[in-house]
């Protein structure tokens, strides 16, 4: 038996999942028959509510997953299924897990072109909130550019960079804003605008309208070094999100940058605050709205 790891929450409390039963890599089976018919029915909930905003809001590349992915409507997808399409398209699979894992364990499957799923789906009343992914965050959310062959490569080189983030007092910090901002609440300039494609996003009803549609948050063209200087909220809408030009630009900012001088010049020193204004950042403008008694013609 292993130890279940630590909740990243600000009230520390036991993990929903049952770890009694998890491999050393804290793999476990999914059980998919186990799932109850109102577990079903949570995620049909969840499903149809998400997918209905997704061609308004989601990123061409996360539409695109979704639909290769073909996961079903009303029942939670059984994993060796989805399997088979990711093997087929970047060479990925997910594995399943009973929630939350460490670091090391977490790193080393990313590493190794494996996306931990967690096995348990949220009740009713947390439809609108959880602390914890479950594996409708965590499928609908991150799945889906698992097919896409550059973010994939990202997610396997952020794996690849854990192990050395951990040996560097701060590093591991830096590195988990990086995984915060740009894969759980990272947007994307389109030809059509601003996009979602953060997992943390796609996978909230009122977060994938506020992130694009809101006057509150700042939106900061993306810099690598400002995004992982910058701290975060776990327990509210976000204060600044981070917009890429390109999972492109995203990979090889990443991948073409060494984070050792970043770990040691930033990591012991206070982050930026969430919601902080640099007089560098390079702000996007927020959402226009017409006036009430604007008049838009018609073309």
């Amino acid at each position: 038996m292993v130890q279940p790891p630590s909740a990243p929450v600000t009230q520390p409390r036991g993990l929903r999942g049952d770890y009694s039963r998890a491999a050393a890599d804290y793999t476990v089976a999914q059980n998919w028959e186990h799932y109850s018919q109102d577990e079903h029915a949570v995620w049909a909930t969840l499903y149809a509510r998400q997918l209905a905003l997704l061609e308004r809001y989601a990123a061409p590349e996360v539409v695109a997953g979704t639909r290769a992915l073909g996961a079903s409507p009303s029942h939670i997808p059984r994993f060796e299924q989805v399997n088979r399409v990711l093997s087929q398209a970047t060479s990925w699979q997910i594995v399943a897990v009973p929630g939350l894992i460490p670091d090391q364990a977490f790193f080393d499957h990313l590493a190794h072109q494996r996306f931990p799923v967690t096995v348990w789906i949220r009740r009713r009343q947390e439809l609108d909130y959880l602390v914890e992914p479950d594996v409708f965050h965590d499928f609908f959310g991150h799945v889906p550019l698992l097919t896409n062959a550059v973010f994939a490569r990202f997610m396997q080189a952020y794996g690849q960079a854990g192990p050395r983030a951990m040996a560097i007092d701060g590093g591991l910090r830096m590195l988990s804003r990086l995984y915060w901002y740009m894969v759980e609440f990272g947007l994307i300039q389109t030809h059509a605008g601003l996009r979602v494609y953060g997992a943390g996003i796609l996978s909230s009803k009122g977060e994938t309208v506020y992130s694009v549609e809101s006057r509150e948050p700042q939106r900061l063209r993306f810099e690598l070094t400002r995004v992982m200087r910058t701290d975060y909220r776990i327990d509210t809408f976000q204060h600044t999100y981070f917009v890429v030009e390109s999972f492109e630009q995203l990979f090889h900012a990443c991948y073409g940058t060494d984070f050792g001088p970043l770990y040691y010049r930033y990591g012991s020193q206070q982050p930026l605050a969430a919601d902080a204004h640099l007089p560098e950042d390079s702000v996007l403008p927020g959402p226009m709205r017409a006036h009430p008694n604007t008049t838009v013609a018609k073309k």
